[in-house]
């Protein structure tokens, strides 16, 4: 009966490990996807009305896509609330999105607020010409 016991949560246990190989980290999947873009000077701000998309990395960072051009915000405050399920809402007072500004999270599943979070600078990254 014992070694049933144990034979079970051995299966068990081995079930589990390939969806918890699947999950890759977020610095992995940033370094992903930046590659082959190179890092420019961080700004302070990137224009708003022109943010085509954006993409969370769980407790790690968003990245902005602006055009070619991609931006890349570590939060300074915040990030730990951060999940790829979350929606990315912004009140700010001016074109622009900066690192002053405050951006709510909700979860896309209940629309309940899930945390805030202070912005970062926004690091640029572009494919090298050539």
């Amino acid at each position: 009966m014992r070694a049933a016991l144990c034979l079970f949560g051995v299966m068990l246990m081995s079930s589990a490990l390939p969806a918890a190989a699947a999950r890759v980290d977020p610095e992995t999947r940033i370094a992903k996807l930046l590659e082959g873009r190179v890092a420019g000077k961080p700004v302070d701000c990137i224009p708003l009305r022109q943010i085509d998309s954006s993409q969370i990395f769980e407790k790690t960072a968003i990245l902005y896509k602006v055009g070619g051009i991609w931006y890349l915000n570590r939060p300074e405050s915040g990030a730990s609330f951060l999940d790829r399920d979350d929606v990315l809402l912004t009140d700010t007072h001016s074109p622009n999105l900066c690192r002053i500004d405050i951006v709510r999270l909700l979860d896309s599943g209940t629309h309940f607020p899930s945390g805030t979070l202070g912005l970062g600078k926004f690091v640029p990254y572009t494919k090298p010409k050539g």
